[in-house]
C-alpha cells in the first residue's frame, strides 16, 4: 500500500483537509487527499521505483501528485507556504511545517491533518469549532479573503453546510467580507458559479443570500442590484424537501429576463440553465394549476404543444417553483402520450390531398386535447366523419 512505501523513505503521510472535517463529521468524505513533508520530485521517484501509476494533472507547480492504485485516484501534497498572491494563484515554497500549510488553508474546520495511525493534528481550534458548529477563519478573515476572494463563497457555503443557525457569525468576519467584497470582482464566473450552485442547495440560503446583498457581495457575482428578496422567502420554504434545481431556487431573486442575461454574462452558466431561468421568469405567473377536476391540465397542454424533449422537465421545475408538491409527484408519474392518429389512416379513409390531411390532423388534435388525450384511435376516426 502507499502509505508504507512514504513510511520506508520515513516521509510524513497525513489525511488533509475536507476529509478530514467529513471524518470528524461522521461523513464518508467524498475525496481523500492527502499531505506529506516529501516533495513532488520525491514522491515522483518513490512512485516511479514502486512502479505506481502516476496521472499528470498539471498540479505539480503547486505541489500535487496525482497516483492512480487500486482504481482510485490519491492526490498528494507537499506541504506548502503561499509565498505571495493576487488574491487568484499563488507561488508556493515546499516547507516541512505542518502548522505553516494549517496556517494557510480558509476554514479552521477543514484546517486538520489525520494521521493514519488515527492522531489529530489541529493547529487553530478547527475540531472545537467543527463540534460547536462554528464557521471561522484560520487567522485574520482579512488576510485569508486577501489570498483568494472566492474564500468570501466558501465561507457562506460551509455556514449552510455546518452551521446550526442563522445568524451566527463574528461580527469582524461579517465585516471583512464587506470591506473585500470588491475583491470577488476579479474572479472568473466558472468558479463563483461552482461555489453558488451548493449555497442555494445549503441549509440557511435565504439567510445567506440576504447576507450577500447586506455586505456588497451581490453586484459583483452578477445577481441583480435589487433582488426580490420577497419571493426568494417563499419559494425557498416551498422548495424544501423537492431537490430544485440551483436555478430554480436562483430565478426567485429575478424579476425581468434581463436578470438571468446579466447572470449569464458574468458567471457563464449552462444553456440549459440560462433557458430554465428564462422559461420560469417568463411562465410562472401565466401557468398555473387550472381549477376543477384536472388542475394538471393547462401544465399537460403546455408539454403536448411545446413538443420540446426537455419541456417536461422544466415544468417539474415550475411546479416547484411555485410549491406544488402534489401536482408535481402526478406530472412525474405521467408519460407524454403520443398522438393514435397517422396521415397515413386517414389516406386508408380516402382524404388525399396533402393540405387536407394537415388540417384534418390539426383538427383532431384539437379534440384529443379536448378529451385530456383520452380519445384513442377509433374514436378520433368516428370524429372525422362527423367533421
Amino acid at each position: 500500500s502507499f502509505p508504507e512505501l512514504f513510511e520506508k523513505k520515513n516521509y510524513e503521510l497525513r489525511i488533509a483537509g475536507g476529509a478530514v472535517r467529513d471524518l470528524l463529521s461522521g461523513m464518508k468524505p467524498e475525496d481523500v487527499d492527502f499531505a506529506t513533508t516529501a516533495t513532488p520530485a520525491e514522491m515522483k521517484e518513490m512512485f516511479t521505483s514502486a512502479g505506481v501509476r502516476l496521472i499528470n494533472n498539471k498540479g505539480e507547480k503547486h505541489g500535487t501528485i496525482t497516483a492512480r492504485l487500486h482504481e482510485q485516484n490519491f492526490e498528494i501534497t507537499t506541504l506548502r507556504i503561499d509565498v505571495v498572491t493576487d488574491g487568484r494563484h499563488a507561488e508556493v515554497e515546499f516547507t516541512t511545517d505542518w502548522e505553516k500549510d494549517a496556517e494557510r488553508r480558509d476554514l479552521t474546520v477543514n484546517s486538520m491533518f489525520l494521521g493514519l495511525d488515527g492522531m489529530l493534528y489541529d493547529f487553530f481550534n478547527g475540531y472545537e469549532d467543527l463540534k460547536n458548529k462554528k464557521i471561522r477563519f484560520v487567522g485574520h478573515a482579512s488576510e485569508r479573503i486577501q489570498e483568494d476572494y472566492l474564500r468570501i463563497l466558501r465561507y457562506f457555503r460551509f455556514y449552510g453546510r455546518i452551521a446550526e443557525e442563522p445568524g451566527d457569525h463574528e461580527s469582524s468576519t461579517l465585516q471583512a467580507i464587506k470591506e473585500n467584497a470588491k475583491g470577488l470582482a476579479g474572479i472568473s464566473g466558472e468558479r463563483i458559479w461552482v461555489e453558488l450552485k451548493k449555497i442555494l442547495l445549503g441549509n440557511h440560503v435565504n439567510h445567506l443570500v440576504r447576507l450577500m446583498y447586506e455586505l456588497d457581495v451581490a453586484q459583483y457575482i452578477g445577481l441583480p442590484l435589487s433582488g426580490n428578496l420577497e419571493e426568494f422567502d417563499r419559494v425557498t420554504k416551498s422548495v424544501q424537501n423537492l431537490c430544485p434545481k440551483p436555478m430554480t431556487v436562483l430565478t426567485s431573486l429575478f424579476k425581468v429576463k434581463d436578470d438571468v442575461i446579466n447572470l449569464d454574462l458574468r458567471l457563464k452558466i449552462s444553456k440549459e440553465e440560462k433557458n430554465l431561468g428564462l422559461f420560469l421568469v417568463k411562465h410562472r405567473e401565466d401557468l398555473t394549476k387550472a381549477m376543477g377536476p384536472e388542475p394538471l391540465k393547462p401544465y399537460q397542454d403546455f408539454i403536448m404543444d411545446s413538443r420540446e424533449a426537455n419541456t417536461n422537465s422544466r415544468i417539474c421545475e415550475l411546479l416547484k417553483y411555485q410549491g406544488e408538491e402534489h401536482l408535481l409527484r402526478e406530472m412525474q408519474q405521467w408519460t407524454v402520450p403520443s398522438f393514435p392518429v397517422s396521415g397515413h389512416d386517414l389516406r386508408k379513409m380516402g382524404v388525399s390531398s396533402g393540405k387536407e390531411i394537415g388540417t384534418a390532423l390539426q383538427q383532431l388534435r384539437d379534440e384529443w386535447k379536448k378529451s385530456g388525450y383520452h380519445m384513442d384511435k377509433e374514436e378520433l376516426l368516428s370524429c372525422l366523419k362527423k367533421l
